[in-house]
């Protein structure tokens, strides 16, 4: 995994300063709680004092039994959500496009994978969401990313065009399960979640560092069969990530998130999307080369 993208380390719709619903939420500054039998955070455990959820305002959710805020100027709505998706990945893509007709240098493109990172990080520990900061990000991820894929598929012929489509195939397999809740978004899920990308990404840096250091592919992580087991478990990690996005997306909506907490949605989503894919390019030149 790069590190140029922080999933690991973005936190939704959670704000510690008393802001959004989320698992570290706390009852909003002189909000009713007490006797709201729709002021519980579905992250929460029954038990946790801190589970008022601070957008409760409206009746109950028939399909999923949970507050759903109704619809108020400002809000944020599926329909914020999915255009500001659309503008982000677009972003990525035409961006791609561009490098990859161009033919840009490959040290041109890690430059731009250089500016990504740092964008996508100073973006993920904001208190708020700032489209030109996620734009940004977009651009030059999409720049690295037309780099890279060029560089793939003159090893594997047709790589990049099967990462898309096995990105895009998990992308609807993690909504669905989602949507039939066979993937349950709880803390323990999200707690597993954390400490394996956590891990997986300083298992990755470490391997970067021996390979930089003592030359030749580090300590085996990326190649061979070992690289196709880690190339797996890194396209689940980005699955996991996928399907938090979703829950994040989902009560933002129900309990009323700011519109602007759109672009963080679609900040996440494209961090997770882009963390496939690039998992999916290694992993199919890896299995090309076998």
């Amino acid at each position: 995994m790069r590190s140029s993208n922080p999933v690991f380390s973005r936190r939704g719709f959670s704000r510690d300063n008393g802001g959004y619903a989320g698992f570290n939420a706390g009852p909003q500054a002189g909000a009713a709680t007490q006797g709201n039998p729709y002021a519980t955070n579905p992250y929460a455990e029954p038990t946790n004092p801190y589970a008022a959820n601070p957008y409760a305002t409206g009746g109950p959710d028939l399909q999923h039994g949970a507050p759903q805020a109704p619809a108020q100027p400002g809000r944020m709505t599926m329909d914020d959500v999915v255009s500001r998706t659309g503008m982000t990945l677009g972003a990525v893509v035409v961006a791609a496009g561009l490098a990859w007709a161009l033919e840009l240098p490959v040290a041109l493109g890690f430059g731009a994978g250089l500016v990504a990172m740092v964008l996508g990080f100073i973006q993920a520990f904001k208190a708020k969401p700032v489209p030109a900061l996620i734009l940004g990000y977009a651009v030059f991820e999409g720049l690295f990313l037309g780099v890279i894929s060029q560089v793939y598929n003159n090893v594997a012929q047709g790589a990049p065009m099967q990462a898309v489509l096995g990105t895009t195939a998990v992308f609807v397999g993690v909504l669905i399960a989602y949507k039939t809740r066979l993937i349950r978004v709880d803390r323990r899920f999200v707690r597993f979640v954390m400490a394996a990308a956590i891990g997986f990404v300083l298992l990755m840096a470490v391997n970067m560092l021996f390979a930089v250091f003592g030359g030749g592919d580090g300590l085996g992580f990326r190649t061979g069969g070992l690289g196709i087991v880690v190339g797996i478990v890194g396209v689940l990690l980005g699955a996991a990530f996928l399907a938090l996005d979703f829950k994040q997306i989902e009560d933002g909506v129900r309990y009323g998130a700011p519109r602007e907490e759109s672009w963080l949605a679609a900040f996440g989503l494209t961090l997770s999307l882009v963390w496939i894919y690039t998992e999916m390019l290694r992993l199919i030149s890896l299995l090309s080369s076998d």
